[in-house]
This record gives C-alpha cells, structure tokens and sequence, in this order.
C-alpha cells in the first residue's frame, strides 16, 4: 500500500511488486464496469501489393477476410499470449481494414469490449498486431519490404482514466 500523494513503487509499473518481482496485478478490489478499447495501426507496401489485396486475387486467398478472423481469433487469446494479461470473457471484437491507394496501405482498427475489472486495451491492440502480421504473411510472396507502424491505442474507456487520442 502506498502513501497518498508518494510516489508509486518501480516508477508506478503496476506488474511488479515491491521487491521488483513481477506479479499479475490484483484486480478483485476493482469494481466492473463497461471496458472499451480501440486500437488502430497500419502496414505500408508496394502499390501492386495493395492492388492484389484490393481485387482478391493473391495466391493465398481473400486477405483482408482472413486477416479480420486472426485479428479476432488474437484478441480473445491474449491473456495466453501476455504472460501478466488477465484472460478476459470478451463481449465484442470488431475488426475493420481500411485501403489507402494514395499511401499504398492498409490500416486495421479494433474495438474490443467487456464487462469487467480490467481494461481490453491489451487485447484491442494484439488483434491489430495479428491483423497487420496476417496482412504480412499472406502477402510476403509478392512483397516483402512492408512496414507495420503507427500501432496505438486511440480510445479507452471504463476504467479509472479514460483516453482518446487522434490517430497518428
């Protein structure tokens, strides 16, 4: 327990204790609320790379359909895939991909929600991540100098701070 108004131990990273040994964070004494969380991000490439995405003609089939499904399939994974995440019952994942000819690029947006103690920030974010790297993987025959940047978390609400930032 801290005194109010010190500083928070370990610079106020909660997922490690005092002796600086990580910890799953205690979320019993939280009260449950509506947790939302978008995550957007964006994979760069060739401009005839977007064009095979945009008709539905690569070789490995309907990408932007395949990467939406992984992209779920990641978000109600996460708590297996961050070691300290909490597993969390989801109540909604939405995926959208959104095609840029002029930047030659695809963006992915997740919204993730859930009635709980925690926040889906985590999971919103991992479903992009595995969104663009399915992009990746089903186009790197034909392309691989793509670039996935500008990850970010752009809305959060239903915990003790709420954010919401533009896009980058």
């Amino acid at each position: 327990m801290t005194t109010p108004g010190a500083p928070a131990a370990n610079g106020g990273l909660t997922h490690f204790d005092q002796g600086g040994q990580a910890h799953m964070v205690d979320v019993g004494g939280k009260h449950e609320s509506h947790r939302v969380a978008v995550a957007t991000g964006v994979i760069r490439m060739q401009p005839a790379t977007l064009a095979i995405i945009e008709s539905g003609t690569a070789k490995k089939g309907d990408v932007l359909g395949i990467a939406r499904i992984a992209a779920i399939m990641a978000a109600k994974r996460t708590g297996d895939l961050i070691p300290l995440c909490h597993p969390l019952a989801l109540t909604h994942v939405s995926v959208d991909f959104e095609t840029d000819a002029a930047s030659a690029s695809v963006r992915c947006t997740a919204r993730v929600e859930t009635f709980g103690k925690t926040g889906v920030e985590m999971e919103a974010l991992t479903a992009v991540q595995i969104g663009l790297l399915t992009v990746y993987d089903m186009s790197k025959a034909v392309d691989k100098t793509m670039v996935m940047s500008d990850i970010c978390v752009t809305d959060k609400r239903g915990g003790k701070s709420d954010i919401s930032m533009p896009r980058p």
